[in-house]
């Protein structure tokens, strides 16, 4: 038999072949808004999305650009209040299997897993809005030396949820502050409302150190330390505490000698939380008088727009920034609210700076409690992101599916690998207004595996301002002088491919 060796186009051709179609969409999640897909997984059917040689765009173009890389993503969460883990605890004993069922649906963070993989847990010191009483870790008047500091004030429920989630996922990072100093401390003597005496500055960097080796007592790693929630909020019928900047930077500067000192030179200390209204003042100002002890600052969005953001990152891009609080309100719109999520916060915020996004209550019942007696906070209820009922049964709500379509992207593709980082990525076409993206990398612990590239996509294109007409759209994907194309139906879609570093 004689062989006739191709001719060098076609061998071009079918090299070309092979080497486009190894870039390739297999995995897609996806919550749309009438809730047939609720952070489901599916392939697509029959074949996976090519990559190949770019044709016209669709109606909507997203360029990819992996050559600039941004931030580490540390993942999404909620604040473990008393609250929370009392009801999550509650649970535990009232039906143990649903209980596991639900944690593994909120943190198992395995690649690929079917759950949200929440990764990130900020947890109070001491008593919030959301205890079931007024405490610190020292309530004894006047003991400045601390010696009856005892970090096992804290419900023991606290501890034993923390415990369970870090069985399921060893990668939680766990962020710890105080809503108010001891009362004796502070000028008015309650933990409510009021400041800081400032002639106890050293006096509580000690007492936030002690928290630490508290926690490190109880076996619960801790990521990262705040010195106030909300230092620019006092009200009277909850835990709080008014703390101009000066007096959080001097605590900061105490509290940086104390944990270096200490064993803890690798735990972060990060300034300001509180609302993106106030981000060309505070933190920056925090930075300017305590750089060196901070290594980033935290928001919440219940004041100013996800763009003040720029106001402090702008002036210090090298400090870490954190989406740390927010809250749905029961009784709103389930497909509303998960479109301002993805815009604001787990799309938004990232575009920003954010390294995390986080909601505020973990778990609450049906009406937004149990809640601190005698507090007006929360007024309109607070929704959780889980709601825990009395029968022992559970349902997550639309703050769960936000967040865990926007986990899906960065959680790492191996096991101890690293996280996701964001990278540039742009929307053009005649409907760029249609669709709010954000796009990831995901490295690998080989440097022959190949990266994950992710995007996480909102459709909002549902004439909701006028008649409600949801539409999907179809829009090329281009990425390395590639093109993919892909139709999201009205939701948030998250879809992945792998390529060469």
């Amino acid at each position: 038999m004689t062989f006739v060796q191709p001719a060098l186009p076609v061998i071009l051709l079918w090299f070309i072949h092979l080497v486009y179609c190894q870039w390739q969409i297999w995995d897609i999640w996806q919550t749309t808004w009438d809730r047939k897909m609720l952070l489901t997984y599916l392939q697509p059917d029959p074949d996976p999305i090519n990559f190949v040689t770019p044709g016209p765009i669709e109606s909507v173009d997203i360029v990819i650009n992996d050559t600039t890389v941004y931030q580490t993503i540390y993942g999404f969460g909620a604040t473990l209040t008393d609250s929370s883990a009392q009801l999550l605890y509650n649970l535990k004993t009232q039906n143990s299997g649903s209980y596991w069922s639900l944690m593994d649906y909120l943190f198992n963070a395995t690649d690929s897993a079917n759950s949200a993989g929440f990764s990130f847990i900020r947890v109070p010191l001491g008593a919030t809005d959301f205890s079931a009483k007024n405490y610190s870790y020292d309530d004894v008047s006047g003991d400045t030396p601390l010696y009856d500091f005892n970090i096992g004030e804290t419900p023991g429920y606290v501890f034993t949820v923390l415990r369970d989630i870090l069985s399921i996922n060893n990668m939680l990072r766990v962020y710890v502050l105080p809503w108010s100093s001891p009362g004796w401390m502070k000028e008015s003597g309650t933990m409510n409302g009021s400041s800081l005496n400032t002639a106890y500055i050293s006096v509580m960097a000690n007492y936030l150190l002690k928290s630490l080796q508290g926690f490190q007592s109880e076996g619960i790693p801790v990521y990262a330390i705040g010195i106030q929630n909300e230092p620019e909020n006092s009200d009277p019928t909850y835990p709080t505490c008014s703390m101009p900047v000066s007096t959080e930077a001097n605590i900061g500067i105490a509290l940086r000698t104390y944990m270096n000192g200490n064993g803890f030179g690798d735990t972060k200390i990060i300034g300001y939380e509180h609302n993106w209204a106030d981000a060309a003042n505070y933190p920056v100002q925090l930075m300017q008088q305590a750089a060196s002890s901070f290594d980033g600052v935290s928001f919440h969005c219940y004041a100013g727009m996800v763009s003040d953001q720029a106001e402090f990152t702008s002036q210090y891009p090298n400090k870490e920034v954190y989406l740390t609080e927010c809250s749905g309100t029961i009784g709103t719109d389930w497909w509303t609210d998960i479109k301002w999520y993805m815009d604001n916060l787990f799309i938004g915020s990232l575009a920003y700076g954010s390294s995390t996004g986080l909601m505020w209550n973990l778990a609450l019942d049906g009406n937004g409690n149990p809640k601190l007696p005698g507090t007006t906070s929360c007024t309109p209820p607070c929704r959780g992101v889980v709601q825990v009922n009395s029968n022992g049964t559970w349902n997550v709500n639309q703050e769960f599916y936000a967040m865990g379509q926007a986990s899906k992207a960065i959680l790492p593709r191996d096991a101890g690998g690293p996280w996701g980082q964001r990278i540039g990525v742009s929307v053009g076409g005649e409907l760029n207004w249609a669709l709010v993206v954000g796009a990831y990398v995901t490295k690998r612990v080989s440097t022959t595996d190949w990266n994950r590239y992710s995007i996480v996509v909102l459709n909002w294109d549902d004439s909701e301002s006028t008649t409600w007409n949801p539409q999907p759209v179809t829009a090329t994907i281009e990425f390395r002088g590639l093109q993919a194309t892909y139709t999201f139906p009205v939701g948030v879609t998250t879809l992945w491919w792998y390529a060469p570093d």
